[in-house]
């Protein structure tokens, strides 16, 4: 069985996946990026912690968080505008 896209499907889905990979991305940035700078960022304190330590234990978390966030009202608005979301 195929299934043909309609245009507003197929821009809907576009807009998806760049969405889903856009926080992809930063999500990539704060786990390894933030490893790969701990050396440095220990040089700094925040509230008497090495600050390395501190993004990964609070900030990183705090930050994906934040990130599950914009994921749901992000796609929440997608469904909306191209009327793909579940009826109330």
């Amino acid at each position: 069985m195929t299934t043909t896209l309609t245009p507003r499907h197929r821009a809907y889905w576009h807009r998806t996946l760049f969405l889903t990979f856009s926080l992809l991305s930063v999500w990539c940035l704060v786990t390894f990026g933030a490893g790969y700078y701990a050396d440095e960022l220990n040089r700094y304190t925040f509230m008497d912690f090495p600050l390395g330590f501190y993004i990964f234990a609070q900030g990183s978390l705090i930050s994906f968080l934040v990130l599950i966030g914009i994921y749901v009202v992000g796609m929440n608005y997608l469904d909306r505008k191209y009327q793909v979301g579940e009826k109330r």
